[in-house]
């Protein structure tokens, strides 16, 4: 079932209703007025990661690369599987 609204053209999408309830859930309180409008944002937000993605300056062996290097430096710990960055204290 398609729609026009404000010169946008919509479709209706199904999704399991145990899941709609679970989005009304979180959206009370929000800025999003209903479930739809929660969704198109979800999904807008999902699509232009993915697009950040394509669009991946470094590879990962670049990113390994400047990982090592910044441990070598001091600035990621040795340890730590994820690696945290150090934070520095300044005198102000």
């Amino acid at each position: 079932m398609k729609k026009e609204k404000e010169g946008k053209k919509f479709t209706t999408i199904s999704i399991p209703t145990p899941l709609a309830g679970k989005i009304k859930k979180r959206i009370k309180g929000t800025g999003f007025t209903s479930l739809s409008s929660y969704v198109t944002y979800v999904l807008r937000e999902v699509i232009s990661g993915m697009d950040e993605e394509e669009d991946e300056v470094f590879t990962k062996e670049d990113e390994k690369r400047v990982k090592d290097r910044l441990r070598a430096l001091g600035y990621i710990d040795w340890g730590e599987k994820n690696a945290k960055t150090t934070r520095w204290k300044t005198n102000r």
